[in-house]
């Protein structure tokens, strides 16, 4: 048994398929399923069912997950605790952010980070808090800055930052301008722009929606806040944001939306981070803190 192969165990039992795994992994699916299935072959149980679109885990293979998620814990830990003896910090961090974050706390912190600890390498990743946080789940990052509408997993350590309710955003001179809030119902009798699924903003739309018994399906979705409020701008549609991402945009006003879910931003880690990624963590929320002030 190598360690990799339970991690290669526990990136398929998260994401549901090889193709998904070895995607997140950045390895070759053969290579994955070839060693989950050497795994099994020597634990002698089948811990895999594998369906003809998704691949679920067998009762010996559930009972079996947590235990490798440990030993992959524990391994990370044995690595902290030997860069902690030497004083030295060294290593790669896989570090993953939302698309297009121009946060100015997160960008002075990453620069601080790279000018304090040269020798650490580092690898960014960009993608929607869904996928960030299944990444970590699997161990394929470290660090994430993630947007999230839902608690996150309790395997995950997380560092709130900010919580705020979502915002209609309007070109200046539409109707809704001058109102103090706008409503699901109201939405849904117009074009509404958007991000994609797996973001914290659509999530929390989903949730106010729900509990207003109301469905509103955004007729256009990009990943950049910055093109959704762009289109607002020109009168595209009606943006569903938060107000601190149009803060400072010309053109465009900010309505509440009523009865609104909030959206959280938070730094998350793996429980048990190597002690670059602990550094990387520190550091990045030394600056978002002091962005906040």
């Amino acid at each position: 048994m190598e360690l990799h192969q339970l991690r290669y165990l526990v990136a398929v039992a998260d994401r549901g398929s090889f193709t998904a795994a070895a995607d997140a992994l950045h390895v070759a699916q053969s290579g994955v399923s070839a060693q989950v299935a050497k795994l099994e072959r020597e634990l002698g149980h089948r811990l895999l069912d594998r369906g003809t679109r998704t691949v679920g885990l067998t009762p010996e293979g559930a009972e079996l997950l947590p235990h490798a998620r440990a030993a992959l814990a524990a391994v990370e830990t044995v690595r902290t605790v030997a860069d902690e003896l030497t004083g030295v910090v060294r290593g790669h961090v896989r570090l993953g952010t939302v698309i297009g974050c121009t946060i100015p706390g997160y960008l002075s912190g990453f620069a601080a980070f790279r000018a304090h600890h040269p020798a650490i390498t580092v690898e960014v990743t960009e993608g929607n808090s869904d996928e960030l946080i299944a990444d970590l789940l699997t161990g394929a990052l470290d660090v994430a800055l993630v947007a999230h509408g839902d608690p996150l997993p309790g395997a995950i350590a997380a560092h709130p930052l900010i919580r705020e309710p979502l915002a209609a955003v309007v070109p200046t001179g539409h109707a809704w301008a001058g109102r103090s809030t706008v409503t699901c119902s109201e939405l849904a009798g117009t074009t509404v722009l958007c991000l994609p699924p797996g973001t914290g903003v659509r999530t929390a739309l989903a949730h106010t929606c729900a509990a207003e018994r109301t469905v509103v399906e955004p007729t256009v979705q990009a990943h950049s806040p910055e093109a959704v409020m762009a289109l607002a701008e020109r009168g595209a549609g009606v943006a569903v944001l938060t107000e601190s991402m149009a803060a400072g945009r010309p053109g465009v006003t900010t309505v509440p939306l009523a009865r609104s879910a909030r959206t959280n931003l938070s730094l998350a880690t793996r429980a048990a981070p190597s002690a670059a990624a602990a550094a990387m963590s520190r550091t990045l929320l030394e600056h978002l803190a002091a962005s906040d002030r």
